[in-house]
């Protein structure tokens, strides 16, 4: 009963970024921005299709084909350069808070050659994810698999609340900025009614001296 409970606050907490697809041409490469905190581990997982012009459909991928995966910083430091197969799984820890790029590039071999056809690559990102089942599949009892999992729900609550205070700086960073942009706007405002109205004394005071020279008054 306890195993089950804390399975469902397992499924309940873990911070996962949904999976998706996207199509790519070869040697084409596709990005995605992850806005990550600092120290906070990213495990990805991806599989690449290949879209065959007989059967019109997407097939496994065909040996040969590998994908470079290239993450960069906030700061633009290469933090990960690796090429893998078809499919694979990367990780790395963030190391500064702020929006990370994940590139993957596809990369054909000699030995094969797709004339720049379509590829479907499926890619899934865990933020903060721990390989969880592996450790449980070597548990020998009960007792075991239940610190496991105690332990996973702790490192899972540590990283939520990470993630909550990151957000929360952000916010307060976002809010100061607005506050300052409406500071500035406001007296940028006040300045152009200052000269509006100097300009308007001075308009006057100019049409007052040509009617005395002209003596019209």
């Amino acid at each position: 009963m306890k195993s089950h409970l804390i399975g469902i606050l397992l499924s309940f907490w873990v911070a996962v970024s949904p999976a998706m697809y996207f199509h790519s041409g070869e040697r084409e490469e596709k990005c995605i921005i992850e806005d990550i905190p600092s120290d906070t581990l990213i495990t990805g997982s991806y599989k690449v299709q290949r879209w065959d012009m007989n059967e019109h459909r997407f097939l496994e991928s065909a040996p040969g084909l590998g994908m470079f995966v290239t993450i960069t910083t906030p700061t633009k430091e290469l933090l990960l350069s690796k090429l893998y197969g078809p499919q694979g799984t990367f990780s790395f820890t963030s190391h500064l808070p702020g929006e990370h790029n994940i590139c993957l590039q596809s990369n054909s071999t000699k030995l094969i050659s797709f004339g720049g056809s379509k590829l479907r690559i499926h890619l899934d990102i865990r933020v903060g994810e721990h390989f969880l089942d592996e450790a449980i599949a070597q548990a020998k009892d009960k007792v075991n698999e239940v610190n496991f999992r105690l332990r996973h729900l702790i490192e899972q609550i540590h990283h939520i609340s990470k993630e909550q205070n990151y957000h929360r700086e952000r916010e307060e960073y976002f809010r100061l900025t607005s506050e300052e942009t409406n500071s500035n706007i406001l007296w940028w405002a006040l300045a152009q009614t200052l000269i509006l109205i100097l300009v308007g004394v001075w308009q006057m005071k100019c049409l007052k001296d040509f009617f005395i020279a002209k003596k019209l008054v």
